[in-house]
């Protein structure tokens, strides 16, 4: 999370939001927030985590962000929320848990096969800036079919289209 927040902060362009977890042992926040929340629960985390969000980047880590990324999905696949663009960043380390999602679980019929395709396995930065703007663009679009241009979220993601113009 940390790279991301610095990139966001750094850009100047958007808010730089943290969502921490409160444990024991293991983690802080970082620096590069403008703004931050921390949560005790890990549910609440991954409630406010879905709910603004247009795509999930996931980088390598341990059940924690297994545990966010399979919440996703489900939530994705049974369309509980809007369709989100899911990207696993880092082929080699993702790879073996991608061929077990589109063999496995397909050949055992836990999943559709088409569910395989709510998954993006890259390692090219510029293919999920490409996907998360064409994401962007039908956000905006639907907010506008829907009357929505003034909401909060129809102007501020306009906004951030306009600022990375």
């Amino acid at each position: 999370m940390e790279a991301a927040n610095k990139g966001g902060l750094e850009s100047g362009k958007c808010e730089s939001i943290g969502l921490n977890i409160n444990l024991p042992h293991e983690q802080s926040g970082n620096d590069f927030t403008t703004k931050h929340l921390s949560f005790d629960y890990f549910f609440v985390r991954k409630v406010m985590l879905i709910k603004y969000s247009l795509a999930y980047v996931i980088f390598p880590g341990g059940f924690g962000t297994l545990d966010e990324l399979f919440e996703a999905l489900t939530l994705t696949q049974t369309k509980k929320i809007t369709k989100i663009s899911i990207f696993l960043y880092g082929k080699n380390y993702w790879e073996k848990l991608y061929d077990f999602i589109k063999t496995t679980l397909v050949e055992h019929h836990a999943i559709r096969p088409e569910d395989v395709e709510l998954i993006i396995l890259t390692d090219d930065i510029d293919e999920i800036v490409s996907k998360i703007d064409e994401r962007l663009v039908l956000y905006i679009n639907a907010l506008k079919e829907e009357g929505l241009e003034e909401s909060r979220y129809y102007k501020r993601a306009i906004e951030f289209l306009s600022n990375k113009e």
